[in-house]
C-alpha cells in the first residue's frame, strides 16, 4: 500500500497537468472560422443598418463585386492578376534575396564575436526605422524603377532574419555540443549537425516574421513611380475615395500573406518536426 501510494501522483500535480493541456488544432480552426463569420456578420449588419456611410465602410457586396471586376478585368484598371504577379515577384525577390544573405550573416553573428561587432551597430541602428524614413534616400541614391522598390523590401526581411539566425546559433545546449566533440566530431561537423539543426527552428520563425515585414513595406515601396502592383492599386484608389478597392486590395495582401505563413508553418513542422516536443 505504501509503495502505492508513493507511485501514485499526487492530486495536485495531476491537477495542475489538466489545467495546462495544450488546446488542439481542431477546436482552434473551429474558434477561428467562428470569429471570421462572426466578424463578417458584424460587418454586413453595421452597413446594411446604414449606421456608417459607405465613404468609410463599404457592403462586404461592394467589395466583393470589385474583386470580381478586377479578377475578370472588368474594372476601369489593370487586372487584379497583373497587381498580384507584380507584387509577388518584388517581394519574394527582396525576400530571396534576404535569404541568401541575412542568415549566413546570423550565423556568422552568432559564431563570431568579430562578425557581431562588424554588423550588430548597422542591424540594430536601422532596424527600428520605419522604411518611409529612408526611402527618399533610396530613391536618391537608386532611382525610381524597380531596384529601389526590391531593395526597400530586402532591407525590412533583413534584419528580423539577421537577428533570428543569430540567436538560433545559441539554441544547441553545451552538453550536445560536447557529446558532438567526444564522438570525434569536428568543429565545422559540430555547426552543421548539432548548431544549425537547432538554429532551425528560430531561423524558420524569422523568415514568417520577415515576410510579414516584406508584405507591411510593399505599400511603401509601391509609392516609388510604380503603376502595377498590389500596393499602387490601394495607393491610387485611396486618392479617388474608392474605399471598397482599400478594403479589397487590403484583404487581398492579408490573405495572400496569410497564406504563406500557414505554408511556413507546413515546412516547419517538416524539417523541424522536434520543435516543441523537448
Amino acid at each position: 500500500m505504501a509503495d502505492a501510494a508513493q507511485s501514485a501522483p499526487p492530486a495536485a500535480a495531476t491537477l495542475r497537468t489538466s489545467r495546462f493541456k495544450v488546446p488542439g488544432e481542431g477546436s482552434s480552426v473551429l474558434i477561428s472560422v467562428i470569429t471570421v463569420i462572426v466578424l463578417l456578420g458584424g460587418w454586413w449588419g453595421i452597413t446594411a443598418a446604414g449606421l456608417i456611410k459607405p465613404l468609410f465602410l463599404p457592403s462586404p457586396q461592394a467589395v466583393f463585386t470589385q474583386f470580381y471586376e478586377y479578377l475578370t478585368g472588368a474594372a476601369n484598371d489593370k487586372p487584379l492578376w497583373d497587381h498580384f504577379l507584380a507584387s509577388m515577384m518584388r517581394v519574394f525577390s527582396a525576400f530571396l534575396l534576404a535569404c541568401l544573405t541575412a542568415i549566413p550573416v546570423g550565423i556568422a553573428m552568432g559564431m563570431s564575436r568579430v562578425a557581431r561587432g562588424i554588423f550588430d551597430p548597422p542591424i540594430e541602428f536601422y532596424r527600428p526605422l520605419p522604411p518611409l524614413a529612408y526611402l527618399p534616400l533610396i530613391i536618391i541614391w537608386f532611382g525610381i524603377e524597380e531596384r529601389p522598390k526590391i531593395l526597400l523590401i530586402y532591407l525590412a526581411c533583413f534584419a528580423p532574419l539577421a537577428l533570428a539566425a543569430r540567436a538560433g546559433m545559441k539554441s544547441a545546449t553545451q552538453e550536445q555540443i560536447n557529446a558532438a566533440y567526444s564522438m570525434g566530431a569536428s568543429y565545422m561537423q559540430v555547426i552543421r549537425h548539432v548548431i544549425l539543426p537547432s538554429a532551425m527552428p528560430e531561423i524558420l520563425v524569422g523568415m514568417r516574421i520577415a515576410i510579414g515585414f516584406g508584405w507591411t513595406t510593399l505599400v511603401a515601396a509601391e509609392m516609388v513611380a510604380a503603376n502595377v502592383g498590389l500596393g499602387q492599386m490601394v495607393l491610387n484608389a485611396s486618392n479617388f475615395l474608392r474605399t471598397d478597392i482599400v478594403i479589397m486590395g487590403i484583404i487581398v495582401i492579408g490573405l495572400v500573406a496569410y497564406l504563406f505563413d500557414l505554408l511556413m508553418r507546413v515546412i516547419e513542422t517538416r524539417i523541424v518536426p522536434w520543435k516543441g516536443r523537448m
